[in-house]
């Protein structure tokens, strides 16, 4: 099988865009949200990106309606009836990964590969409730996924070969950098990230250092491009805290375990720059 149709469902910050990346190197994309708001919001953040593409001399205005004419929001399932490859992009959320997943199954034809863009959360779980346990996969990308050059690739216990290597040469068609990891808690990224940004966050906790030394120091002593609190705002540190409390379920490894000012800050909903306040405050 050649994978020609690509379908993304989810249509925020992650979802968007993967669906760029894909109709930029030449995919026919198929998008989808839980409203058709919530759809053309994720199609105006495509084209806000390429807009800026265009500004710095990237991309040609005609380049740019091509992308577009690739791209198809919908707000129906049975509307990926026809892709080769979906890739689910919604909040790490297990149960809603889970229902998306069971309704695709019903759709999609055997052939059809589906994956989870999923940071942390056990993939073999999610594909569970499919009957094509060979045919899922993870496939993380990283934010944002139009310069984030890493994809992460996810095999399950059961995930097949094939379906391996087919996702492979697809992640390798993006331009991506491709690396292959087990399914584990955190998987490479997350295993060795999650660890490193609580530490920031207790050493702010404990008062070792302010936020803006810790991130100084990151960025200028190991020259990271961003401090870990900074990153965590941008990541969102929902996502973080999400992440952190499912690798500490799942180990009971205390490096894991999240402190208690992410915990305070996630029931303040201080979620970083999507909020306008995380371990700094952001302008609207």
């Amino acid at each position: 099988m050649v994978i020609k149709r690509i379908g993304v469902v989810g249509a925020g910050a992650m979802g968007s865009g993967i669906a760029q990346v894909v109709a930029q190197s030449g995919y026919e994309v198929t998008i989808s949200d839980i409203s058709n708001a919530l759809v053309e919001k994720g199609l105006a953040a495509i084209t806000k990106s390429l807009n800026k593409s265009i500004e710095k001399g990237r991309l040609s205005p005609p380049e740019k309606e091509f992308i577009l004419g690739r791209i198809k929001g919908t707000g129906e399932t049975k509307d990926f009836a026809e892709c080769d490859l979906i890739v689910e992009a919604v909040p790490e959320i297990p149960e809603v990964k889970k229902n998306i997943f069971r309704e695709l199954d019903k759709v999609c034809p055997q052939h059809t590969i589906m994956a989870s863009n999923t940071s942390s959360l056990s993939v073999i779980g999610i594909a569970a409730v499919t009957k094509r346990l060979d045919k899922v996969l993870g496939l993380h990308f990283f934010n944002p996924p139009p310069i984030m050059k890493l994809l992460e690739i996810v095999k399950t216990i059961a995930t097949s070969e094939e379906t391996l290597q087919m996702c492979t040469d697809f992640g390798t068609s993006l331009g991506k950098t491709v690396v292959i990891a087990k399914d584990t808690p955190g998987f490479i990224v997350n295993r060795l990230n999650i660890p490193y940004t609580l530490n920031a966050i207790r050493m702010l906790e404990s008062g070792i250092a302010t936020r803006e030394d810790i991130d100084s120091a990151v960025v200028n002593g190991l020259n990271y491009p961003m401090g870990p609190l900074a990153l965590a705002d941008f990541l969102g540190v929902d996502t973080l805290y999400d992440i952190a409390c499912d690798m500490y379920d799942k180990t009971k490894d205390p490096q894991f375990a999240p402190p208690v000012l992410l915990q305070k800050m996630y029931s303040a909903r201080w979620f970083g720059r999507k909020t306008c306040r995380g371990f700094y405050e952001y302008n609207k």
